[in-house]
């Protein structure tokens, strides 16, 4: 047996061989690896129809036991079998590919026994990957470190994407074991920091592939390439297929909480992501692309609106872990160094002050990032730790963001304009000069500002992309909403409160500057202004004075078509198409029967014959549309053959066998050419020629003189057709000299 406190990577062991005789092998061998066959996983089923939760329960069963006995086994026969086992690995694999997130969990059936299933594998599946991480269990369980750092990296146990995906789903309660986890990964295998300096580049690919998929252009490639000749046909978000922007929601939501998720686990990385520029990027893509996509989710036309409540969720999803990215940047870059009360504390804060005038122009983004984490907090930390940052600039930031929240049309919330008069009034009394050591033992305990999660049934908040509201105009008063903006803020109101009347909505919206938010608040709240408490809350709207329409006097050879939208309000649009239309083609339109259907009681009156028709007596034949009918005028000629003794052959009797025969039978007239065919060609002496036969007889027997001239004519002439006369061509274009011999 294996001697104790040796590492395993140095022990031998001695066990029977294929032989029964015994032999001596390394603790870590492929011949000692468990014959076991781990399937992958497959996530829970969306319809949630009995067989394919039979199916799923069945094969989660199947990874849960394999695992459990996997965790059961001794040190050294465990890492035989992660090592050496691929079927392993590939099951791990699968889990960290399929398993679903944070977001997808409200889509899954709710069967008590899947989730109780995707639970147990969820934890054997994290055990697995711990105790992977783990180089010394035990004081005589454990790995030389170098050569644990070299086993991980070389068999690809853990490697950057497994990381960020361990991340993702399991940081949510085991936040401190899995930064263990990955920092000791990182310490015993240095090698993985530079694969995460090589993966940066290719993260920072997810935002360039959305803003080229939607269309956008960043300034960076726009003045670094020029454009192309087709640019102006790509599709943007409003044009792209629904499909096409489901999956680059999906695309944006996956990757920007996987990103935020590892670097809160692992802060170490943020270094990494700062030296590629990671910030001005970031916040790039968050001023061009989140509008956009915004734009596209709002004003599409969805069928399932379900599905657009799902696609806003996770836009606003995104935007919340995009600027939460941004802030533990910050902090772990240049906040907390300050804090730590490092060297060189000026030139972090020089670093700090100088990506925040960066993010000024980003007037979207500064107002999103300011109502979660409040630059004037930073700021004011960051005068108590160093003293002597110049007022005018930080006073000149501070402005910077008021006019962003002016510039995009939102109110700042109140809670925030309270704390910044109160710093505001504080900061003269700070100029005077704190002590150093209040100032560290104020700062000494500070910490990344935690995020709310928004709670069940509430609307996000900050980065969630507003509604559109109304802009300053040059005298800074708001300009008037009108139009279908104005539509889209009353419909948003009054699905939350259906009971009231859209005229006392119109005058909350006024007093409140177009802020259908803070309406709503407000109203929910009772803290309306006393000049809307007064007013009755189910007012109707105003009716509107309709000017006389331009359109009445124009004349069109169109008015009052099917087509006329100013004289309809609905138009059948699944009549309009650009193009040709989607969805048709020949086969289509010939097996479409519909017209013969719509014949058919057409000509059902003609399959009604009346042979006779009794009339009662007194009634009229003129009442069942009867001609009169003399049956003695008609005997009277009876006798009498009109035209029979006529000598002209031109007479119905004589010309009525033709109509019998009008159109002829085509066999009968292909019998009557074939015999006319036939009997020219006896006239003229042709003897139809003989078919050949070159297969003759079997080989023994035989041949007769037909077969041997069939074949013989066969051999002569088979240069005739296709490419069988090659030879004879080349030897005609050599003996003219057209090639050299």
């Amino acid at each position: 047996m294996a001697c104790a406190r040796v590492p395993l990577d140095e022990q031998q062991v001695t066990e029977p061989g294929p032989l029964g005789k015994e032999r001596t092998l390394p603790a870590l061998h492929p011949d000692r690896t468990e014959e076991r066959c781990f399937v992958p996983y497959k996530p829970p089923p969306e319809d949630g129809s009995p067989a394919d939760v039979e199916e799923f329960l069945e094969h989660a069963r199947f990874i849960t036991e394999d695992l459990e006995w996997l965790l059961a086994l001794p040190h050294d026969k465990f890492w035989c079998q992660v090592v050496f086992d691929e079927s392993l690995q590939r099951c791990l694999d699968s889990y960290l590919r399929h398993a679903p997130r944070g977001l997808d969990l409200s889509t899954l059936p709710s069967s008590p026994a899947v989730a109780d299933m995707q639970r147990s594998i969820h934890k054997a599946v994290f055990l697995t990957f711990l105790r992977m991480a783990t180089h010394k269990e035990s004081k005589e369980h454990f790995f030389t470190p170098a050569v644990f750092g070299e086993i991980i990296y070389e068999n690809f146990l853990f490697d950057i994407p497994k990381l960020l995906d361990l991340c993702v789903l399991f940081g949510k309660g085991n936040g401190q074991l899995l930064h263990k986890m990955i920092e000791n990964i990182f310490t015993q295998q240095p090698s993985y920091y530079n694969d995460l300096d090589e993966t940066v580049p290719t993260v920072l690919q997810v935002f360039d592939t959305i803003l080229e998929k939607c269309g956008l252009q960043c300034e960076g490639a726009t003045a670094a390439e020029p454009m192309k000749l087709n640019a102006h046909k790509k599709p943007t978000a409003m044009t792209m297929s629904q499909q096409e922007l489901l999956d680059i929601i999906l695309y944006l939501c996956d990757s920007t909480t996987t990103i935020n998720a590892f670097l809160d686990i692992f802060p170490a990385a943020c270094s990494s992501f700062q030296s590629h520029g990671f910030l001005s990027s970031l916040t790039s893509f968050y001023e061009t692309g989140v509008p956009d996509l915004e734009k596209a989710i709002r004003k599409r036309n969805f069928d399932d609106k379900s599905l657009q409540e799902d696609l806003w969720k996770r836009l606003s999803h995104s935007c919340r872990k995009m600027v939460e990215t941004v802030h533990l940047l910050l902090h772990h870059t240049c906040l907390q160094p300050i804090l730590e009360g490092r060297e060189n504390m000026q030139t972090f804060a020089e670093e700090l002050l100088q990506y925040f005038t960066s993010f000024l122009p980003e007037k979207r983004f500064l107002t999103d990032y300011d109502e979660q984490f409040p630059v004037a907090d930073d700021i004011s930390l960051l005068q108590q730790a160093v003293p002597i940052i110049d007022e005018t600039r930080t006073s000149y930031l501070l402005q910077g963001v008021e006019s962003a929240w002016d510039s995009v049309g939102r109110r700042k919330p109140q809670s925030q304009i309270q704390t910044s008069q109160a710093q505001a009034s504080a900061s003269l009394s700070a100029n005077q000069g704190p002590a150093p050591g209040a100032a560290a033992s104020s700062l000494a305990g500070s910490k990344p500002q935690e995020v709310r999660e928004p709670a069940e049934g509430e609307s996000p908040r900050g980065a969630e992309a507003m509604l559109d509201v109304p802009q300053r105009g040059n005298n800074g008063a708001m300009c008037p909403v009108i139009g279908a903006e104005l539509e889209s803020l009353l419909s948003c109101i009054r699905d939350l409160l259906p009971d009231l009347g859209e005229g006392f909505l119109l005058e909350c919206l006024k007093e409140y500057n177009y802020n259908s938010e803070l309406v709503i608040n407000d109203i929910l709240e009772d803290r309306l202004a006393p000049s809307l408490a007064k007013l009755d809350r189910t007012m109707p709207r105003p009716v509107k004075e309709e000017l006389p329409a331009v359109l009445n006097n124009r004349s069109n050879v169109f008015d009052g078509d099917e087509f006329d939208v100013f004289r309809r309000e609905q138009v059948d649009m699944s009549r309009i198409w650009k193009g040709r239309r989607k969805g048709e083609n020949v086969r289509e339109m010939l097996n479409d029967k519909r017209h013969v259907a719509e014949q058919k009681a057409r000509y059902h009156a003609y399959e009604t014959v009346v042979d006779e028709v009794i009339v009662e007596p007194g009634e009229s034949a003129t009442a069942y549309e009867l001609d009169d009918y003399d049956d003695e005028y008609d005997d009277t000629y009876d006798m009498n053959q009109v035209g029979a003794n006529d000598l002209d052959g031109d007479s119905l009797l004589t010309r009525r066998y033709l109509w019998d025969q009008f159109v002829q039978d085509p066999a009968v007239l292909r019998e009557r050419a074939e015999a006319r065919r036939a009997a020219m060609q006896q006239r003229k002496g042709f003897r139809p020629e003989r078919s050949s036969n070159v297969v003759g007889r079997p080989k023994g027997q035989g041949q007769t003189t037909e077969t041997l001239l069939d074949r013989r004519k066969k051999e002569t002439n088979k240069s005739r057709g296709a490419n069988h006369n090659r030879r004879s061509m080349a030897d005609r274009k050599r003996n003219k000299g057209m090639i050299p011999s």
